[in-house]
């Protein structure tokens, strides 16, 4: 079974009790980066996050110029926010930044059953470093010890289910619209440090709340109401989470008005992308996930 980024805890058993919403809420600060290593002001601190930045521009990079699946990288940046925040003695030069993004990316495509093989070789062939498969195998086994074989990570997209589910929405239509406008808000916001301090499932009812605001802006009331008594947030956090990103929604000009942003739009917008992608999806070419270096059963699940 497919590692699934809306259902992390899903083993290859299928069991179902390890996928419930009170096992996501309850495990879902192991997946974090400790937010108080980036939050605190000295030298080392800034080292971490000049670091961070620069993985994120090469892993953004591979989406955007390389075709890489967003949710490839998505994943990838939380094992680079995860590892940083874990390890003491970090160092920073163009090697190093380059293999980490490397090996993050190849470590979030295998957990995903995606291959990257092309799109990793024309992104160390843009950036003039060619690294040996032995040296990338290196780095991932280093990050896997890191981050205790933790790579089932649970994130923003694990908790869409449950917040939808408390809007009563009964139109699949209207319910993939959301979970698609709140994807790309996610996407749009993952290099804002800020939100580094809270947790997936804030960061989840806050992004479903600004689609909410866009597309259904008549039921974000009642919708933001039944959020806010949900037993497993935090409102202070929820508040400050989604003025967060509210912001960097009102200063990103590229956005659609939400005069024409619509649920069908969205949609639309999606299908037309699909579509445009099928032939690429469709190419098979060398099979990272083929290697036998890693025993991904000892990947933990929660």
């Amino acid at each position: 079974m497919d590692f699934d980024l809306e259902n992390p805890l899903t083993t290859t058993e299928g069991c179902q009790n390890c996928c419930s919403f009170e096992a996501l809420f309850a495990n879902e600060s192991d997946h974090m980066p400790s937010n108080s290593l980036f939050l605190s002001s000295n030298s080392h601190e800034e080292l971490r996050i000049s670091l961070r930045r620069q993985v994120f521009s090469l892993i953004s990079q591979a989406h955007y110029c390389y075709n890489v699946d967003p949710f490839v990288t998505y994943l990838a940046v939380n094992y680079v926010d995860r590892f940083i925040t874990k390890t003491k003695n970090l160092k920073q030069n163009r090697w190093i930044v380059e293999i980490f993004a490397i090996s993050s990316l190849s470590l979030a495509a295998k957990m995903m059953n995606t291959d990257i093989s092309d799109s990793l070789s024309n992104l160390q062939r843009n950036e003039g470093c060619f690294f040996e498969f032995q040296s990338i195998h290196r780095m991932e086994a280093l990050i896997l010890t890191t981050l205790s074989w933790r790579m089932r990570s649970i994130t923003p997209f694990s908790f869409f289910n449950f917040f939808i589910s408390m809007f009563e929405i009964k139109d699949s239509s209207l319910i993939q619209a959301l979970k698609l406008r709140a994807s790309h808000i996610i996407f749009n916001s993952h290099h804002e440090m800020k939100l580094l301090e809270h947790k997936p499932s804030v960061i989840a009812a806050s992004a479903l709340l600004c689609a909410t605001h866009e597309l259904i802006p008549a039921e974000f009331s009642s919708f933001e109401a039944g959020i806010i008594s949900c037993q497993y947030v935090n409102n202070e956090g929820l508040l400050k989470c989604l003025s967060v990103m509210r912001d960097m929604e009102e200063g990103c000009g590229a956005l659609l008005s939400s005069s024409t942003l619509t649920p069908w739009s969205v949609l639309d917008q999606h299908y037309e992308a699909s579509e445009e992608g099928d032939s690429v999806k469709r190419r098979r070419l060398n099979d990272f996930c083929s290697d036998g270096m890693y025993q991904f059963s000892q990947i933990q699940h929660c």
